[in-house]
């Protein structure tokens, strides 16, 4: 199974790749940002070429309006970019789409960060994928290569918060980004139809499922 993965130098995304080698999944790059791999595909977002034919796609794309400059340049990444890859993903040959959203992912959100992500969301579900995986985590724990110091400072705090957290809102609380990338890869050999959203628990589990499968 070739799996083509957009995002592969992010915080997720490259994690993805660590968990698929482990497991020798074939993963295809496709990015900007060249990953040194074999048969990755090295372009613009705006311009992509046709890709390699494959039946699944993740897409681990992803930025925040103050590191992508702005607005404009936020929307660029987060629905112009992965409509983009969603599109190219699906003339070759795709037919299960994996994104990775956020929690409070809202088309009608008066927030720009979460209505992008609701809008991309409801623009997947009208492509016609026979599987359409979408995993909405809260804050994602991980090193990241921009300072982000309120980020930073969550990360260091999420274990506290936490444990106060009641049950019904721990899809709000913080979750590993090697978790969400071994939960990519469980979703991706899923095969029964439909659109399907995960939060905290549910990426968990179906990275804690995979690991025990394979050890």
């Amino acid at each position: 199974m070739t799996i083509l993965l957009a995002g592969a130098t992010g915080l997720v995304g490259s994690r993805v790749l660590g968990v698929a080698a482990r497991l020798a999944r074939r993963v295809v790059p496709v990015g900007r940002r060249a990953t040194g791999m074999a048969g990755e595909v090295v372009a613009d977002f705006a311009a992509l070429p046709k890709l390699p034919r494959a039946g699944t796609a993740i897409c681990a794309l992803g930025t925040t309006i103050r590191d992508a400059g702005g607005p404009d340049a936020f929307k660029a990444v987060d629905f112009d970019a992965v409509l983009a890859f969603s599109r190219a993903a699906q003339a070759a040959g795709v037919r299960h789409f994996l994104l990775v959203s956020a929690v409070g992912a809202n088309p009608g959100s008066p927030l720009l960060y979460n209505r992008t992500k609701g809008e991309i969301e409801t623009a997947l579900a009208t492509m016609g994928f026979d599987r359409l995986d979408i995993l909405q985590p809260g804050l994602i724990l991980g090193p990241r290569p921009k300072r982000r110091p309120v980020e930073a400072f969550l990360q260091w705090l999420a274990p506290t918060i936490d444990l106060f957290l009641p049950a019904r809102f721990d899809h709000y609380g913080a979750v590993p980004a090697t978790s969400i990338a071994a939960a990519l890869i469980a979703l991706a050999g899923q095969s029964a139809p439909g659109v399907y959203r995960h939060h905290n628990r549910d990426i968990v589990a179906r990275a804690l499922d995979l690991y025990v499968n394979v050890n």
